[in-house]
C-alpha cells in the first residue's frame, strides 16, 4: 500500500516584511466579473471569506482596475478606486480577516486585450503601441502624459490597498495586458525612453510605476509583481530567452521596489531554461528566486489536469496528484504556490488536502465559472 504523500512542505509558515502566513498556498487571482458597475457586493464578500475560513494562506483578489479611461475589457470587472467600488473592498477584507486570513487586491490594467464577451469601454483602450498583438491593431498609443497618470493611477490605488487594511498588494504585469505590453517588443514599438530594443529598456514602464507604488505604500509593505513569459495572445512567447536576460529583466524591478515576482506558467512543472539544467530543471519562478534573491510564487496547473485556458474553452479537469509540486517545495525552489481552478470550484480544497482527504477533491467543472462557489 502506497503511504500518503507528505504535504507538509506546503503548510509551513512564511514570513515577508510586516506579511505572515499560515502556509505556502496563495489562492490565484482569477477574474470572475460579478462587479457591477465596478463594485464588488456581498456575493463577492462571501467568496473569498469562503477560501479565508478554509485554510488558505493567503488570498490574491481577482483584477480590480485602476482610475483610467479605459482599464478594464469587461463590464463586470471591479474597480479599485471610487467610493462605493473601495467601499465595497473593505468589506472584503474585513470578512476575510474576520475568517483569520490574509489577502491582497491584483492591481491592474488591461491595455488593448479584449473581452471575451464583445462588451468594450466608451473611451478607447490605450497601449504602447496601439496593437493588442502582431499586426492587430486596437486602440490608441500612450503619450507620456498618458502613461504618467497611469504611474501614478498604479500608486494610488495601491495605497488605497493599505488604507482599507489589506496585507499586501499585487501588481499586474503578465498575461499580455497593459505593463506586459510594454515589455513585449510584439507590442512596444516606441521610440521614446518606454521603448528599446533591449528588455531592460522595455520594463522602464513597469520599474517606473513600482517605484511609485513603493514610495506610496512605505518600505514594509510587501509589493508582489506577477509576471510571465507567456502572453494570452501567443502561448509560445518567451520575453526572456536566457538567464541573463532574465536578470536584465527582473533585478531592475526588484530593486526598484518588488519584494516576490509572482511568476505565472501555464504549467508549474515545466523547466524554464532545460538547456541548462535539464528537463526536471528550475521553473521560471526557481529561476527568478535564484537570479534576483526575491521571493517567489509559482502557479500552474496546480492540483488539476489541463490549464485555466482550457477551462475557458469548456473544459473539466480532474483532479491529480501533488508529489511534482511537494518535491519542489521540499527543495525550497520558490516559497509559495498559487491554485487557481482548484480552489475556485472548492472552497475547502486547502482543508483537503491537509487532511488527507483526497478522495473528496473535486473535479473542476467549467459550469464553475459562471457563478461564485
Amino acid at each position: 500500500m502506497t503511504a500518503p504523500l507528505n504535504t507538509d512542505s506546503l503548510f509551513r509558515p512564511f514570513q515577508l516584511k510586516s506579511l505572515t502566513l499560515k502556509n505556502r498556498i496563495v489562492m490565484a487571482p482569477m477574474t470572475r466579473n460579478f462587479s457591477p458597475d465596478g463594485v464588488p457586493g456581498k456575493n463577492v464578500a462571501a467568496y473569498y471569506h469562503r477560501r479565508a475560513e478554509a485554510d488558505v494562506g493567503l488570498i490574491l483578489s481577482e483584477g480590480t482596475v485602476i482610475n483610467r479611461p479605459a482599464s478594464r475589457n469587461e463590464a463586470g470587472i471591479p474597480f479599485f478606486h471610487g467610493e462605493d467600488a473601495l467601499a465595497g473592498w473593505k468589506s472584503v477584507i474585513d470578512g476575510v480577516h474576520a475568517a483569520g486570513g490574509k489577502m491582497g487586491p491584483q492591481i491592474w490594467h488591461t491595455g488593448a486585450t479584449r473581452g471575451m464577451t464583445g462588451w468594450a469601454p466608451e473611451a478607447p483602450v490605450e497601449s504602447p503601441s496601439g496593437l493588442n498583438g502582431p499586426g492587430d491593431p486596437n486602440g490608441v498609443a500612450m503619450s507620456e502624459e498618458d502613461i504618467a497618470d497611469t504611474i501614478a493611477a498604479f500608486a494610488s490605488a495601491s495605497a488605497d490597498a493599505k488604507k482599507l487594511g489589506f496585507d499586501l498588494v499585487e501588481l499586474h504585469g503578465a498575461h499580455g495586458y497593459l505593463i506586459d505590453q510594454f515589455f513585449w517588443a510584439a507590442t512596444n514599438q516606441r521610440t521614446d525612453r518606454y521603448g528599446g530594443a533591449s528588455l531592460k529598456e522595455r520594463a522602464r514602464f513597469a520599474a517606473e510605476i513600482v517605484a511609485a507604488t513603493r514610495e506610496a505604500l512605505g518600505p514594509d509593505y510587501p509589493l508582489i509583481l506577477r509576471l510571465s513569459q507567456w502572453k494570452q495572445q501567443d502561448y509560445k512567447v518567451k520575453l526572456a530567452q536566457t538567464p541573463d536576460e532574465m536578470a536584465d529583466w527582473l533585478v531592475p524591478l526588484k530593486e526598484a521596489g518588488v519584494d516576490m515576482f509572482h511568476c505565472s506558467q501555464r504549467r508549474f512543472w515545466e523547466p524554464e531554461f532545460p538547456e541548462i539544467d535539464g528537463e526536471e530543471g528550475l521553473n521560471f519562478a526557481g529561476w527568478a528566486k535564484k537570479l534576483t534573491g526575491a521571493a517567489t510564487i509559482s502557479v500552474g496547473s496546480v492540483g488539476l489536469s489541463g490549464d485555466m485556458m482550457a477551462a475557458f474553452g469548456g473544459q473539466t479537469s480532474s483532479p491529480v496528484g501533488l508529489d511534482a509540486l511537494v518535491k519542489r517545495m521540499e527543495a525550497e525552489e520558490f516559497d509559495l504556490i498559487a491554485v487557481g481552478r482548484a480552489i475556485l470550484g472548492d472552497p475547502q480544497w486547502v482543508t483537503k488536502i491537509k487532511t488527507g482527504d483526497t478522495q473528496e477533491l473535486q473535479a473542476f467543472d467549467p459550469a464553475s465559472l459562471a457563478e461564485l462557489v
